[in-house]
């Protein structure tokens, strides 16, 4: 081991590479100029896990970000971010104020959607919103595809979507990001929004 390597611990892809071990995900090996990945299985969806750098090319902040692609039903949107933390969730029009009834989650948290009553029913689960509230930073959405520079999906499939900034190295932290979008898909699918079908995508 390294004098470096002892001084400032594991390199991320290596405490990447033991995670995925530890909790039984794939984790892909990109190589040097590749971005790596983790992969976990829910069902008939493929939740994916990685990292990205965006700048003005002057500079860059990275960002941990997780996908999953699925059947959207009927077309529902929402953005879920902390109170009080710069998102861009203004700039969603045609997306509407919600306040799901409980005070703690409502003070803490800023939640936009298309379906008022789908919203109130998706955060009904105390168990989702206590895996929400796990995270410190969080910008938590449906949306319809990769944007200009990644992926489209076919007519029907959207993506749930988590950002936040920096590098995520945290293992407990990490797993329970697999956990929240594995309920959130469960929960999608028990209030008629979304189908279990394997939406043919891969990211």
């Amino acid at each position: 081991m390294s004098v470096l390597h002892s001084i400032l611990g594991a390199s991320k892809d290596e405490l990447w590479e033991q995670m995925a071990t530890d909790i039984g995900v794939e984790y892909e090996d990109r190589g040097a100029f590749g971005q790596d990945v983790l992969r976990y299985n829910s069902g008939e969806w493929e939740i994916t896990l990685d990292t990205y750098a965006a700048g003005d090319g002057t500079s860059s902040v990275n960002y941990t970000r997780m996908r999953a692609p699925f059947v959207n039903k009927d077309g529902l949107r929402f953005k879920i971010c902390r109170e009080g933390l710069f998102a861009p969730i203004g700039k969603l029009l045609g997306l509407q104020d919600i306040q799901v009834g409980d005070e703690f989650f409502d003070k803490n948290f800023l939640i936009k959607g298309t379906d008022e009553e789908k919203i109130k029913l998706l955060l009904k689960s105390p168990a989702l919103k206590k895996l929400i509230q796990a995270q410190p930073d969080i910008n938590f959405q449906i949306r319809n595809d990769e944007g200009w520079f990644g992926a489209s999906f076919p007519d029907g499939v959207d993506e749930l979507y988590f950002e936040c900034y920096g590098v995520l190295h945290e293992k407990e932290r990490l797993k329970a990001l697999f956990d929240m979008f594995s309920a959130t898909l469960e929960r999608l699918v028990l209030i008629d929004s979304a189908y279990e079908n394997d939406p043919k995508v891969e990211l």
